[in-house]
């Protein structure tokens, strides 16, 4: 049986060279921008930054421990992109590890993961988020998933990006896509707009079947899946025509998309309790919205 120190590590590792993977695809996008109206602008490419996890309010028990990087890219296709990895241990508030499984039992935590949140210049071009995580308290599981908000709905588009989530899925259990699609569509919901935040995905957490292997196997396969189908719907629209009433709406469901991770966003809420990098987490804003 493979110790927890070791799956821990093996888990950081993926999640590292997912990301490297990951910013390599978007790079490439970059150099391949052949029309459009910033096809004059240099290929972006992403830039690293370091962090060290600090103790959270003063209280030296809790940290620091840990860090991760921040992979950050405006180019010409993706204004901006953030690819973020990050590795963090310490201890939970009181008030906060009675919100977490395990928690109550044992304050200590340890988790690691990769968070991806991509907006995009073209309006047709669909915004999109993904993350992978693996957390250990008193308990340990797996969390994660992906889902697309399009500016302009396209019908083949989230046919495709479901379609690559449920051969995801199928392949470990058949009742993972039905229940994480759920979930997905649950949770990515506004409920002081009555309205989803895009067209979904899946969303998953508290993975733990008993069998590590497996449970990391489906995180690893959730990753490689969205890498297999978000870039070929960026090549698929990248040159396509836009207008810029397209641009004034897109900014609008840029919007919605602060309010989600200001309000309601588990990612951001855990990343600010437990001593995270705030610029790190709070690089899934996006680099200009507006409301009506």
């Amino acid at each position: 049986m493979t110790s927890p120190d070791a799956q821990k590590q093996r888990a950081s590792d993926w999640f590292e060279d997912l990301r490297t993977r990951i910013c390599a695809e978007f790079e490439r996008i970059e150099d391949e921008l052949a029309d459009g109206p910033h096809q004059d602008l240099p290929p972006g490419r992403f830039e690293r930054k370091p962090w060290t996890r600090t103790a959270v309010n003063d209280d030296p028990d809790s940290g620091p421990g840990g860090g991760g990087i921040m992979a950050v890219m405006r180019g010409r296709v993706f204004e901006k992109v953030g690819v973020n990895v990050s590795t963090v241990y310490g201890r939970f508030s009181e008030k906060f590890a009675a919100e977490i499984p395990g928690g109550a039992e044992n304050p200590n935590f340890w988790a690691s993961g990769v968070s991806l949140v991509a907006h995009m210049r073209s309006p047709k071009v669909p915004a999109v988020h993904m993350n992978t995580r693996h957390i250990h308290t008193a308990k340990s599981w797996f969390g994660g998933g992906a889902d697309l908000t399009p500016m302009v709905p396209d019908d083949q588009d989230t046919a495709d990006f479901h379609a690559a989530l449920k051969n995801c899925c199928d392949r470990f259990d058949p009742a993972y896509y039905p229940k994480h699609k759920k979930w997905a569509d649950e949770y990515f919901f506004l409920p002081h707009r009555n309205e989803a935040r895009g067209v979904g995905g899946i969303f998953y957490d508290y993975l733990n079947t008993g069998d590590w292997e497996a449970d990391f196997a489906y995180t690893q396969a959730v990753g490689e899946a969205f890498l297999e189908i978000y870039p070929q719907l960026v090549r698929r629209h990248m040159h396509d025509p836009w207008t810029a009433a397209d641009r004034e709406h897109q900014l609008v469901r840029r919007g919605r998309y602060v309010e989600f991770n200001l309000i309601h966003d588990r990612g951001t809420a855990f990343g600010l309790k437990t001593g995270g990098n705030t610029e790190a987490i709070l690089m899934s804003m996006p680099p200009e919205a507006k409301w009506p």
